[in-house]
């Protein structure tokens, strides 16, 4: 990214080790409902690369897809 002519070095928003456990929870869950003969749509997977990225905090990740599947958020 480029702001003023220099360029600026992102930070990631969660360390490696977080970010390796995320990706690993939600390959997990992701498993789990295909064992239970459902597909994540594509709104889902997009939730899940945010939280997996840092994006969404777990309640917040947990909410959204409450939410998505029309189901109380509490």
């Amino acid at each position: 990214m480029k702001e003023g002519g220099t360029l600026m070095k992102t930070v990631p928003l969660i360390s490696e080790q977080e970010r390796a456990r995320r990706e690993e929870a939600v390959r997990f869950a992701r498993n789990s409902v295909r064992l239970e003969g459902f597909i994540l749509n594509q709104e889902a997977e997009a939730l899940n690369r945010r939280y997996i990225n840092g994006e969404l905090t777990s309640v917040e990740h947990t909410a959204a897809l409450l939410a998505l599947a029309g189901l109380p958020v509490h």
